[in-house]
């Protein structure tokens, strides 16, 4: 996924629905860089040295990558990948990523009554902001939906997008109370997942297979085994199957010219993109931009 950034605008029907969106992204931060960019609006900028206090809630995924989180009423915490930093309004705090490692992060903003029912319910809690999930493709794929919906805007999507967002904090919940049941999490299963969210963060890359396993600390032989045993399915084949959905949605933008699609998925060649997208799907790039971009004839 590509670095990707929204603060929304919210009106009094939003707010009175009773939980609504601020903000939402994905960012990739490299190694040694300044957290958080200098490019970052002026409400949400701190430093280090100061930290901020923000008046909204924040749900922030670390998916790769460590660093240090630190508030006024946890301390300082050590952030590992996997990891939920959950932000509260009126709360001080700071965090950055490990210089030697960077991290990914995908976050959400948000804010009213529902949230603060389910902090004075006890179901989150300041002194407890650091929620320890593991690699869950499912968070990833909230996270990838949200963003997708808040980049169109259509009409009413923030009481749809807020409705993820309380579906995505029951999940962090329940996958918590699952893992406090289950502590030593089975090794493979999180080895599958790692490598379901690393496929998914780089569908629009040319990595391979074989890359992720180096990435993973497995041999190529090893990696697909595990995978092909909790998927049914290659994990060359699995990340296909990524590339060959992201094509089709991105062949409903009809100014897309199909060469760009094929290099927006990381193909050296649009020969070799058309080829596979037909042994997929039955149909070309352009018989399926045609089947189904075909206006509806009315009666």
């Amino acid at each position: 996924m590509k670095t990707y950034h929204k603060y929304l605008p919210v009106s009094t029907r939003d707010e009175q629905w009773g939980l609504y969106t601020l903000n939402t992204g994905f960012g990739q931060i490299p190694l040694s860089s300044a957290y958080p960019s200098r490019d970052h609006p002026a409400t949400y900028y701190f430093d280090w040295q100061h930290g901020r206090v923000l008046d909204e809630y924040q749900l922030i995924y670390i998916t790769h990558g460590e660093g240090l989180f630190e508030s006024k009423t946890s301390g300082a915490i050590a952030i590992q990948e996997g990891s939920i930093i959950l932000l509260f309004p009126d709360e001080w705090h700071r965090y950055k990523p490990n210089e030697n490692t960077g991290w990914n992060e995908y976050w959400v903003g948000f804010k009213g009554p529902i949230a603060d029912q389910l902090v004075k319910n006890k179901f989150f809690s300041r002194q407890n902001p650091i929620i320890r999930i593991g690699f869950r493709e499912e968070i990833v794929a909230f996270f990838n939906d949200i963003c997708a919906r808040t980049n169109t805007e259509l009409t009413g999507y923030q009481p749809l997008i807020s409705g993820e967002i309380l579906h995505l904090l029951g999940s962090v919940h329940a996958i918590s109370k699952e893992n406090a049941l289950h502590a030593n999490r089975d090794y493979e299963d999180s080895i599958v997942n790692k490598a379901r969210i690393i496929f998914r963060e780089n569908v629009e890359t040319s990595i391979s297979a074989e890359q992720v396993a180096q990435d993973l600390g497995l041999s190529y032989s090893q990696f697909r085994k595990v995978f092909k045993k909790y998927t049914g399915i290659s994990p060359g084949q699995y990340l296909i199957q990524l590339k060959i959905e992201k094509a089709k949605l991105l062949l409903t933008f009809p100014n897309k010219l199909i060469k760009e699609v094929a290099y927006d998925l990381g193909f050296d060649s649009c020969f070799y993109f058309s080829k596979l997208f037909k042994e997929k799907t039955g149909l070309s790039p352009a018989n399926y931009r045609d089947r189904y971009m075909r206006p509806v004839s009315g009666r």
